[in-house]
């Protein structure tokens, strides 16, 4: 399955092929620096670089002839650093042939593009082609020596290093990992990504389970379609993971292709990585503001509209930021519990927190209104 993938986009490397190609509308202003090889030899069913900010590292997952990296450069700017891994020589050789085109259009350079695959992202495909060279594989014992050399290459010289990226991106990819590898490519992904980072992927995904015929045929396995999961599939990969904050960001009305009646189309998602980590009593508390009469979180807590929640410190402070900045107010206590003498808190069910707990169980204030402040 895989040798299949990599002869179809290495021939769609050199010579455009429109059946691997959804409708996906780009800024114009990013695409006017990139050269057309480039943009037509590019396939994907999303745009993951329009959530970029400023300054973020970046690592692009099957960067193919590097459009999205491109991209993510200009928005990211010379702060910033993109990096495109592909498993396919003719797509890369595309993307660093270009890449200095790029940069001196954009006045800064900071893409580099690595040979890897996306479900181990810890092994540098270059360098094990240099090892293969000094110690190539000859009998069974070489054969058997590879797992060694893999293992320390993988150990001291990491394709990418553990906590290193701001945002993972990928365009119609991971679909193309074979199922028995997909856990390992969402659990790298995880990996690579430092605490408060994210992930923002476009693929496709199907609104039925795709029978074993279907994923069987290599033709539609490659051109990114028996390879998908399912629309709740997708979410709960980034789940198991240990991703929170897992919120669809587009999905396309229309399915791009329909097979035996099941539906393909594209979807943007986006996860967020933090939740790791001890729970600590702070006194903190926070009201969920609406407009759903509940919500349930990552965590299963589920926490009625209007109503005072006893948090933990950790839980507290995400509430604070993307995704969910906005629909919690945060109440502080009057009294600070430093972080150094702060207990454990227990997160096992949710617990309402009593306003006092916050003002502090000797709160006796009674505050007179001025006369000339007697409004809100």
């Amino acid at each position: 399955m895989e040798s299949n993938v990599k002869k179809r986009y290495a021939a769609a490397a050199n010579a455009p092929e429109p059946a691997l190609c959804c409708p996906v509308e780009y800024d114009q202003r990013y695409l006017e620096i990139i050269p057309q090889e480039v943009i037509e030899k590019d396939y994907g069913c999303g745009d993951p670089s329009r959530y970029l900010q400023p300054g973020e590292t970046v690592l692009d997952l099957g960067s193919g002839t590097g459009k999205i990296c491109f991209i993510a450069s200009q928005v990211v700017g010379p702060e910033g650093k993109v990096i495109g891994i592909d498993m396919t020589d003719d797509m890369l050789e595309v993307a660093q042939r270009n890449a200095p085109i790029v940069a001196e259009r954009a006045g800064h350079a900071n893409v580099v593009f690595k040979k890897g695959r996306i479900q181990d992202l810890a092994l540098d495909l270059d360098l094990l082609d240099d090892e293969l060279v000094k110690h190539p594989v000859l009998n069974a014992n070489d054969f058997l020596n590879l797992d060694t050399i893999t293992e320390k290459l993988k150990k001291t010289r990491p394709l990418v290093s553990d906590a290193s990226i701001d945002a993972v991106v990928s365009n119609c990819v991971l679909n193309l990992v074979h199922a028995s590898a997909k856990n390992q490519m969402f659990s790298e992904i995880f990996r690579v990504i430092k605490r408060g980072g994210r992930a923002i992927i476009s693929d496709i995904v199907s609104d039925e389970i795709i029978p074993k015929h279907l994923q069987d045929d290599h033709e539609l396995w490659s051109g990114c379609i028996s390879g998908a999961l399912t629309e709740e599939g997708f979410l709960k990969a980034f789940e198991e993971a240990g991703f929170y904050g897992i919120e669809i960001l587009k999905r396309d009305e229309s399915p791009w292709q329909t097979v035996e009646g099941i539906e393909f189309r594209g979807i943007t998602v986006q996860a967020f990585k933090g939740k790791e980590g001890v729970c600590l009593e702070r006194n903190q508390a926070v009201v969920y503001k609406g407009p759903f009469k509940a919500v349930t979180d990552d965590d299963g807590f589920t926490m009625e509209r209007g109503k005072r929640y006893a948090t933990c410190d950790k839980n507290y402070q995400i509430y604070g930021k993307p995704p969910y900045e906005g629909h919690f107010e945060r109440i502080e206590p009057n009294e600070a519990i430093p972080l150094e003498s702060a207990k454990p808190f227990g997160c096992i069910e949710t617990k309402l927190r009593d306003p006092k707990e916050t003002k502090g169980a000797h709160y006796k204030a009674t505050i007179e209104v001025a006369e000339n402040d007697a409004c809100c």
